[in-house]
């Protein structure tokens, strides 16, 4: 039989959310942070903790929440959400719910208007300095690399719809498997690269990790995938399409993938404390994970909200940017939602308040990690969290939206 991707990807998701060390709970009380009082006492992980598996993390006993946030001179500009249009009454209210678990197990919620940062929260297991696992969100970034590679010119538009095998210069076409040139860059961006690999010989291949070094890994999946036809290349979730997208980022960038990404995407947007894990071909894994702040979190939606601009830069192709984050393909695998669709690594779907439609674009990664960006209102949304059923997005079309549509 053949891989189940989805069955890969709620397996990793379940790993994401066991809870073996669960430490023992207790009432979590909530404090809302005015003006006065805000002197930048958001939660931090000690230096103790900061060595511990996240599992380990004691729940925060008091949720901190704050209507004004601390400029802590990380790049991100502040307010105050009041001015900014938000209800307070409404986000006050749903951040403690959040913290007594009503909604599940969440950890931060952040919010930023017209580019600054104006609602701040952590509880649970949040802290404002703490690398929080971003899951399969993190294909999304690599989406984002890929967009500043055309920004700089180490790719063009053009370039999405041409063999993907045509920038990899180590692979031996001879041994390949009958239609692997219908596999592009688009096709992978939208997980319709068309792979279908036997489980068992997948487990076998991966006996020899040196095989499957750099091009190596390109290499193995083209000889040992079924043939890639019309029929093949529908959606599947995964399914080594990340992985294949950066191969390509490291074929044509100077350097290496890891460099750039530090470079020429993080660094650039004053992110540079963050992990991001090394696949089995020895590069930045396109799927994940990544580590992020909640706070630098944000800073990747300001690139989308301002069509790949930062500090007046445009770091992301604005072509490449609009093709990511409009409706290409349904998101099609059963367990996401109906009114989802997919573009290149971003979720895209429409959210109704009274009579008002707004389109929202979603990096979103098992467990709760949710990138939410929402142009129409300037609004940026980002969440983590540790929750196995991940329900929180209906809270943000029912309550966070409603707070700021007048």
């Amino acid at each position: 039989m053949t891989l189940n991707f989805k069955i890969q990807c709620l397996l990793a998701v379940a790993l994401l959310v066991s809870f073996s060390s669960v430490a023992k709970e207790s009432a979590i009380k909530s404090a809302v942070i005015s003006p006065a009082e805000n002197n930048n006492h958001a939660p931090e992980t000690t230096d103790a903790e900061a060595n511990q598996s996240f599992w380990d993390l004691p729940y925060l006993k008091q949720a901190f929440i704050d209507t004004t946030p601390a400029d802590r001179k990380d790049g991100l500009a502040v307010d105050d959400l009041i001015k900014n249009g938000g209800n307070k009454a409404m986000i006050v209210q749903l951040v403690k719910e959040m913290a007594d678990k009503k909604h599940g197990e969440y950890d931060s919620l952040l919010i930023a208007r017209h580019d600054k940062l104006i609602f701040e929260s952590y509880f649970l297991r949040g802290r404002v300095n703490l690398l929080h696992q971003q899951a399969s969100a993190t294909k999304s970034y690599t989406g984002l690399v890929l967009g500043r590679a055309i920004q700089l010119g180490y790719l063009s538009m053009d370039d999405l719809h041409k063999p993907l095998v045509k920038f990899l210069k180590d692979l031996d076409p001879a041994k390949f498997v009958e239609g692997v040139e219908k596999i592009t860059l688009h096709q992978a961006l939208t997980m319709r690269g068309g792979l279908s690999i036997d489980s068992d010989k997948w487990k076998e291949l991966k006996e020899n990790p040196d095989a499957l070094k750099g091009q190596g890994l390109v290499q193995t999946l083209l000889e040992h995938s079924l043939p890639i036809t019309s029929e093949s290349q529908s959606f599947v979730y995964g399914n080594f399409n990340p992985d294949l997208v950066m191969q390509v980022i490291e074929a044509v960038v100077p350097g290496t993938a890891e460099d750039f990404i530090k470079n020429e995407l993080l660094n650039k947007v004053g992110i540079t404390t963050y992990r991001w894990r090394t696949g089995i071909d020895g590069l930045p894994a396109g799927g994940g994970p990544s580590y992020l702040t909640s706070r630098d979190m944000l800073k990747l939606g300001a690139l989308i909200i301002n069509k790949g601009q930062w500090n007046d830069e445009q770091l992301i192709s604005a072509k490449y940017l609009a093709n990511a984050t409009r409706k290409i393909t349904k998101a099609s695998a059963d367990w996401h939602p109906d009114n989802f669709n997919y573009g290149y690594f971003f979720y895209q779907t429409e959210m109704k308040v009274g009579d008002k439609s707004y389109t929202a674009n979603i990096a979103w990664g098992g467990g709760g990690q949710h990138l939410i960006t929402i142009e129409d209102l300037e609004l940026v949304i980002a969440i983590t969290g540790h929750d196995r059923e991940d329900t929180i997005f209906n809270q943000v079309s029912k309550r966070i939206l409603p707070a700021f549509v007048k």
